[in-house]
């Protein structure tokens, strides 16, 4: 990821005036473009979405998955923009045609060689004090998932042989060591 000027601040605006097919976030200002995933990291996010939307659909209710792109507009104001690679609303209400406006209750990041200090420190802060309640990093190279739930301020440290627990559902585990990626 690299930035374009650290001295100019950005809004959504300069996001969207980007050439097509340049993904990029905005994270209190600056822009961080955004490398293209890898296969590994695509069909982990599949194999992820695909397990959530199933419980999702299964269990009925209010919440909604999303995967990359998908533009949530972290704290409804124009310097912070993410496209978290798993993203579940619970409340409809922050959902537009555009994306999500405010926090999602449950975010996935998958990381990736550039992304690592963005999804393991900026989007840490950024997701915490946004609101988000709960936050899973999930990091190939290391064999490892990390979930935070800010709610009860728990952090819990898994690797890809375990199975790892949705907090903010009572009954949704996710048994890495059964993923086909």
């Amino acid at each position: 990821m690299s930035l374009l000027n650290q001295s100019e601040l950005y809004t959504i605006a300069d996001i969207y005036d980007l050439p097509d097919g340049t993904r990029a976030e905005l994270i209190d200002g600056q822009i961080y473009y955004m490398a293209p995933p890898s296969r590994k990291h695509q069909s982990l996010a599949g194999e992820l979405y695909l397990v959530i939307a199933n419980y999702i659909k299964e269990k009925g209710g209010p919440c909604r998955p999303y995967i990359a792109p998908f533009a949530v507009f972290l704290n409804r104001d124009d310097r912070n923009y993410v496209e978290p690679d798993i993203s579940v609303i619970c409340s409809p209400g922050k959902l537009t045609d555009k994306g999500c406006n405010g926090a999602p209750d449950w975010i996935i990041e998958i990381v990736s060689p550039g992304s690592r200090r963005m999804d393991y420190y900026n989007k840490l802060f950024k997701y915490r004090t946004a609101g988000v309640r709960e936050y899973w990093i999930v990091d190939p190279d290391k064999n490892r998932v990390v979930v935070y739930n800010f709610e009860s301020e728990d952090i819990s440290d898994y690797t890809f042989d375990d199975s790892v627990k949705a907090e903010i559902y009572e009954d949704l585990s996710i048994d890495f060591s059964q993923l086909d990626f």
